[in-house]
């Protein structure tokens, strides 16, 4: 093929190109890949099944049908009917080099013309592609000639790398005829860098040629600027009657990344020449523009976009003639006011979209003031320095709007209502709890992501219930009761919370950090505060029984009257005698009985320890009460005289009321003095069940301490007294000066054993 330098096939799908260096994949058994190894000729091993061959990045200039004839998987050269792409790099290119694919019906063709010498006028037009992609070396001068052929030849056009550093009275000038036979409708320019006289020559090419869509890309234009200061062009045409005699097909033009060399001109003309485009898409995308001029007459404009520009609140104000415009986009540009930019609007009859993004918007206190287009549906206000004041003047109409990435804290109450919006979008804003929906009865989706959201309102779901969609994540949520309560309403309501569960994280408390909500878990007492103060109450009521029933039951009214009593006792004691604050002792013993069992203490006890030698001095209620007292305080004072207390059991002593005072007393003084002071006999045997609950005293002290069983057979008595006296006054003498010493006493196994068995 001539000039050609390297090509790539592709069949199946069929594919040539010489500009890619693809890598297959070794596994592959069907690919050959001998790219980049500095062939001159089509290497003679190539597998017979090959489907994919690359031989791109090599010296191959010339291909022929021999050379594949026996590759049947991949096709012979001069019948590649199923051809798509076709990728070629060279240096110079005439009609002959494309002889064997003059009869493809192509897809693309992809030319890379570095160090380009030579190219032949109409060789292009030998192609027969849809799409034509022309990449020129970065230091070279542009082919003019290329870019008409390149118009004759393909419906959609690509050329980068567009640069002329000739003069423009160089550039040639196409023919008349040449307009007739143009097929590109979509054309697209990057990376392009001319003089202002050869800019305005190629676009009256274009401008009246069948090209509906031209985009010129990294745009950068030069001096001098002779044609455009008198708002006159040197078209290539005779005369303006005969370019008008053509019509117009351009319908969308855009302009992406614009740089001006030329620094002294009047803007204005250019602003003028853009403004009365009859065409019905214009982007003037990151040009540095300052202004725009509103069109003369009725424009055709329905989509603008000036994004990345510098314009101002002063844009198209009054303007009128933009009643068919439907899309403006004014993203990252110098727009400060709101209501300036509703009054902008107010003319703009078909308006349905705005973006007003990435500004310095804030509102102005003239809310009043806003006058926006009724028919405007869409707008986007992200990304500005509005608060809570700007939802007092927002379009009534509009059914989607997006203010998040502002500095709004709160929804204001009573706001007026926007019945038609059903989607808002609040995300990164400073809002503490969802919105309610009182002014948004129709909305359906709402985003509020990444806001201050500690624990939403469970409110929301009754006040939202259109609300199909509601994202919520990304809050630094408080795992608590009433974060809880949404969580479990938000399931009751279907589903609605976008994002879950990975969004929803807790936050706090600190030991709950990083926990997802829907693993967070409280229980309903926990929780329900009505609940928890019944169950308290309950608890409460149940605690003061069971106590009450104990108090019954073990009789602890009993002891702490009796308490009182020991208390009083003492406390008359101490105020009545002062001079015998300090006890005197005049018994060995008191003894503690009851009535039914008076007969065996008068002829039986009492006898046999006060008579003979070492009589023991005995302290017995009948002989030794003072008249004149109450019961109690001489119990209580027969105990303090006494330095034993000898207590007679039996099932009579369990059934005797002053038997139990007694016992108590003795116990007390047991365990205030911290002395050995209780003798326990063992009369009768006595039956566990018998025994009173408020006798737990006894219970303990049978339980735990020795006592004398009195024998039933008569030998074993002797012994039985001689012990009870060892227990009353071992090494004591007869009189008592003083507290005496009190030595352990130790029973036989005989004579002893515990009480309950």
């Amino acid at each position: 093929m001539g000039s050609l330098t390297s090509i790539y096939i592709f069949a199946c799908v069929f594919t040539l190109t010489l500009w890619n260096n693809v890598q297959p994949t070794v596994e592959n058994e069907f690919i050959a890949n001998y790219s980049s190894l500095l062939l001159t000729d089509v290497p003679k091993t190539i597998p017979l099944h090959t489907r994919v061959l690359d031989l791109s990045h090599n010296r191959i200039s010339e291909l022929s049908i021999s050379e594949f004839i026996s590759l049947s998987d991949l096709q012979e050269f001069g019948t590649m009917f199923h051809l798509e792409y076709l990728g070629l790099s060279a240096t110079m290119i005439r009609r002959s080099d494309f002889r064997y694919i003059t009869h493809l019906q192509l897809n693309t063709v992809f030319l890379t013309l570095e160090n380009f010498s030579l190219y032949k006028p109409q060789s292009l037009t030998a192609l027969n592609t849809k799409s034509l992609h022309i990449v020129f070396s970065a230091n070279q001068n542009f082919n003019f000639s290329l870019l008409y052929d390149g118009m004759s030849t393909s419906e959609n056009l690509k050329i980068v790398n567009v640069r002329y550093t000739l003069s423009y009275k160089d550039f040639p000038s196409p023919a008349l005829t040449l307009l007739k036979k143009i097929k590109t409708t979509a054309l697209m320019l990057d990376t392009v860098d001319l003089e202002w006289p050869i800019i305005l020559q190629i676009f009256l090419l274009i401008w009246y040629s069948p090209v509906e869509h031209l985009t010129v890309r990294n745009l950068i234009f030069r001096g001098p600027i002779g044609g455009l200061t008198a708002y006159k062009f040197v078209p290539f045409l005779s005369s303006l009657e005969q370019v008008m005699s053509l019509g117009v097909s351009m319908k969308a033009l855009t302009l992406e990344r614009v740089r001006n060399k030329v620094y002294y001109f009047n803007q204005k003309i250019l602003y003028r020449w853009f403004s009365e485009m009859n065409i019905a898409s214009l982007t003037i995308y990151d040009a540095y523009m300052p202004h725009m001029l509103c069109p003369q007459r009725a424009s055709l404009f329905q989509y603008l976009n000036f994004s990345r520009n510098a314009l101002t609140d002063e844009l198209f104000q009054n303007c009128s003639t933009l009643a068919e415009l439907k899309l403006f986009i004014l993203r990252r540009n110098k727009f400060e006011s709101l209501s300036k930019v509703s009054s902008m609007t107010r003319y703009m009859k078909s308006l349905r979209y705005l973006d007003m993004s990435s500004n310095l918007l804030h509102t102005d206190g003239a809310e009043e003031h806003c006058q926006w287009t009724e028919s405007l549906k869409e707008l986007d206000l992200s990304s500005n320095q509005l608060t809570e004041s700007v939802f007092g003047c927002l379009p009534v109409n509009v059914n989607k709007l997006d203010l998040h990435n502002n500095q709004i804290s709160s929804v204001p109450q009573g706001i007026a209502e926007l019945k038609s919006l059903k989607e808002l979008n609040l995300a990164s804003n400073r809002l503490a709890d969802l919105p309610g929906c009182g002014g948004f009865s129709a909305l359906e989706i709402l985003n509020m992501e990444m806001n201050s959201i500690l624990t939403p309102s469970a409110d929301f779901f009754e006040s939202c219930q259109r609300v199909r969609e509601l994202e919520a994540g990304h809050n630094p949520f408080k795992c608590s009761c009433e974060l809880q309560a949404f969580v479990r309403l938000e399931r009751q309501s279907g589903g609605k919370l976008s994002g879950w569960p990975e969004a929803y994280v807790c936050e706090y408390p600190e030991d709950l950090k990083g926990t997802q909500l829907k693993d967070f878990h409280l229980t309903e007492l926990a929780c329900n505060t009505t609940l928890l103060l019944v169950t308290a109450l309950l608890l409460t009521l149940v605690l003061v029984g069971v106590v009450a029933f104990l108090c019954i039951y073990l009789d602890v009214p009993w002891y702490v009257r009796m308490l009182w009593q020991w208390t009083q006792t003492k406390r008359r004691a101490w105020h009545e005698c002062p001079e015998e604050r300090e006890t005197v002792l005049q018994f060995h013993a008191f003894i503690s009985y009851s009535e039914r069992d008076s007969v065996w203490v008068k002829t039986e006890l009492i006898p046999n320890l006060e008579k003979g030698e070492g009589s023991v001095q005995l302290c017995q209620h009948e002989r030794n009460f003072v008249p004149g007292k109450s019961i109690v305080e001489n119990i209580i004072n027969c105990i303090d005289k006494s330095y034993k207390s000898i207590f007679v059991l039996s099932p009579n002593f369990v059934q005797s009321e002053w038997c139990h005072y007694e016992l108590y007393f003795a116990h007390h003084k047991l365990f205030s003095e911290n002395c050995n002071s209780l003798i326990l006999i063992l009369l009768e045997p006595i039956p566990q069940y018998i025994i009173p609950a408020r006798y737990h005293k006894l219970k303990a002290l049978m339980a735990k301490r020795t006592y004398l069983e009195w024998p039933k057979e008569r030998s074993k008595r002797a012994l039985f007294w001689a012990n009870l006296r060892a227990a009353i006054n071992v090494n004591l003498p007869m009189s008592f000066e003083g507290n005496e010493e009190e030595n352990d006493v130790t029973f036989t196994d005989s004579i002893t054993q515990p009480l309950i068995k």
